[in-house]
């Protein structure tokens, strides 16, 4: 706590994350008088003693804050102090790059905010680590599952040591082994907390490719998919948003995007988040009579009595009705799109490659699109869920598309699909053989006969596709993973199982019906469709099982395929 006004300079991306836990409101009661976003140049004028520069550990930040620093006026009075604090970790390599600089001296505290695993609802924690796949799996740099591991244990230490470990993938492996030894070298880590988690199962996002690519079609999935959530906020577009007054054509217009917030601290969202977007209609319009009904009762009101009860519970009912309001349009919105022809012949072609159809050949619709030179990022998707359907295409296949998209699209791209190939999502087919035949009827992840009104299985998020990560998880719970051996081997990394010892006292004897609580913790990313299937398991009458979901980092197939993309500046003649 600072005694002097203070100032926070924000690296950008960290603001999302640091509004979830932090709000304005609360900074300023700890003296920070504003807040400024890192850009190059001088710092705005501000009447403070203190400025606190809050990033990431990147190279280029660094320079940023440099300029900064050397542009600050040495003859003003009085003067400002500077200090930083690295999110998560402290690096080594910024200081040496600050002091080659010669600003380093300019900070008085040198510090770091260890920030692993932000709250984003009751049972979901990410760390918002936007570069965390591709560090791994490209560059492989391990930094993000240190950080994993490092979120892990302080989970311990306030939540009781996590009993069994089962993983599987290269990631988990390492996040396991980082665990296990960051508890013997820090004997003092054992505690005697009751344990609330049973179960702690590691995930590596390359087990299941597949899943984040296919497009979601959940309601917040699909919300995901058009709109993209940031940090639990959405923008959407404004005209379906603007009041509606009598006698006035649509003049005035709104031209700021809506920005909504969504979690399930709103009751209408959380009933409706998870569930398939064609059962969303049907609980919309119930909903709506039930609010007008409500809303008829002051009518009846007769008695004081009456009266008072029925404004007592105003605020609520108009919270309720402007929410309705609010999720309607949305789902219009999200309506537009999804009746449209192209969804329909998108989520067509995706289909058939999930329920094996065709996949080793050159599809039409993927051809198609690319002449009529369709959004790339839609072309990557399709063209790698085809590659991960068929382990991987013949190199004739392979060919041809890359000809295609790099003769459509610019061959600045060649390095994306290098990038795609490396981690394994467009590779050729190693050995001719295609596992993935085995690997969908083993667990089984195609269902024909999905019930997406009133669903029995996880495959309704997907309208017929049961995410694999999600069905490893359920099948670990019930009968277990040696039930599942062969196809286990198939998919990539190794699998395993540790147990870590609670002292006496603490072993869980469990009363009859009681959950066990399960955290899955997906390395490289998660997908609200794979959530919802989760939540969906977590609420299975016959369960058993409860689980809270963590992860890197909250992806769709979009913003996944972007963060693997390389931005070559196309030549310039």
């Amino acid at each position: 706590r600072c005694p002097f006004p203070q100032a926070i300079v924000w690296d950008e991306y960290l603001t999302g994350p640091f509004g979830l836990i932090a709000q304005y409101s609360l900074l300023k009661e700890h003296e920070v008088e504003k807040m400024f976003t890192l850009k190059p140049g001088r710092l705005p004028p501000a009447d403070v003693k203190n400025i606190i520069f809050f990033v990431r550990p990147k190279l280029e930040l660094m320079d940023i804050i440099t300029d900064n620093v050397l542009r600050e006026d040495r003859g003003r009075s009085p003067q400002r102090d500077f200090h930083i604090l690295f999110v998560p970790r402290r690096s080594l390599l910024c200081e040496q790059w600050l002091k080659e600089q010669g600003v380093l001296g300019s900070f008085i505290h040198r510090e770091q905010y260890s920030l692993d695993l932000i709250p984003f609802d009751g049972d979901l924690l990410s760390m918002e680590s936007e570069s965390a796949f591709k560090e791994c799996y490209l560059e492989s740099d391990q930094t993000s599952l240190y950080h994993a591991a490092k979120g892990l244990m302080t989970l311990q230490a306030l939540y009781g040591t996590i009993p069994q470990i089962f993983g599987k993938g290269d990631c988990a492996r390492h996040v396991a082994n980082m665990m296990i030894r960051m508890k013997r070298e820090f004997p003092g880590s054992q505690n005697s907390i009751f344990p609330v988690f049973d179960t702690l199962l590691l995930l590596d996002r390359n087990v299941d490719l597949l899943t984040p690519l296919a497009t979601q079609l959940t309601y917040e999935g699909l919300i995901d998919e058009i709109y993209g959530i940031q940090n639990t906020y959405v923008k959407l577009p404004p005209e379906k948003f603007a009041p509606k007054k009598q006698g006035e054509g649509g003049k005035d217009l709104p031209t700021e995007p809506k920005k909504l917030q969504l979690n399930s601290a709103e009751e209408l969202y959380a009933e409706i988040r998870d569930k398939n977007f064609n059962a969303v209609g049907s609980v919309l319009s119930k909903k709506a009579k039930i609010i007008s009904a409500a809303f008829e009762e002051r009518h009846h009101a007769k008695t004081v009595g009456e009266i008072k009860q029925f404004v007592s519970q105003l605020p609520h009912m108009q919270a309720a009705r402007s929410s309705l309001a609010n999720h309607t349009s949305i789902a219009e919105l999200i309506k537009d799109i999804t009746t449209s022809e192209d969804f329909f012949d998108n989520l067509t072609v995706e289909q058939e490659f999930m329920s094996g159809i065709d996949t080793d050949k050159v599809n039409n619709y993927i051809e198609d699109c690319i002449a009529q030179k369709h959004p790339l990022i839609k072309i990557l998707r399709l063209v790698c869920l085809q590659s991960v359907c068929n382990s991987g295409l013949k190199q004739k296949v392979l060919d041809h598309y890359k000809r295609e998209i790099l003769q459509t699209y610019g061959y600045e791209h060649i390095l994306t699909l290098n990038n795609l190939e490396k981690a394994g999502l467009l590779k050729p087919q190693a050995g001719g053989r295609n596992n993935y035949p085995t690997i969908r009827k083993t667990l089984r992840l195609w269902m024909d006969d999905v019930n997406e009104q009133n669903p029995n299985d996880i495959s309704y998020v997907y309208s017929g596709y049961a995410p694999l990560s999600v069905r490893l998880a359920q099948l670990l719970a019930r009968p277990g993973w040696r039930s599942i051996e062969e196809v286990l081997k198939m998919l990539p990394g190794p699998h395993f199982e540790e147990r870590q010892q609670l002292p006496t006292g603490l072993q869980k004897k469990r009363q009859h019906g009681e959950n066990r609580v399960t955290l899955v913790f997906f390395l490289g990313g998660v997908t609200y469709a794979e959530i919802a299937a989760l939540r969906f398991l977590s609420q299975m009458e016959d369960g058993g099982t409860e689980y809270v979901i963590a992860t890197t980092k909250l992806i769709n197939g979009t913003t996944w395929i972007k963060s693997l993309m390389e931005k070559l500046e196309p030549a310039p003649f």
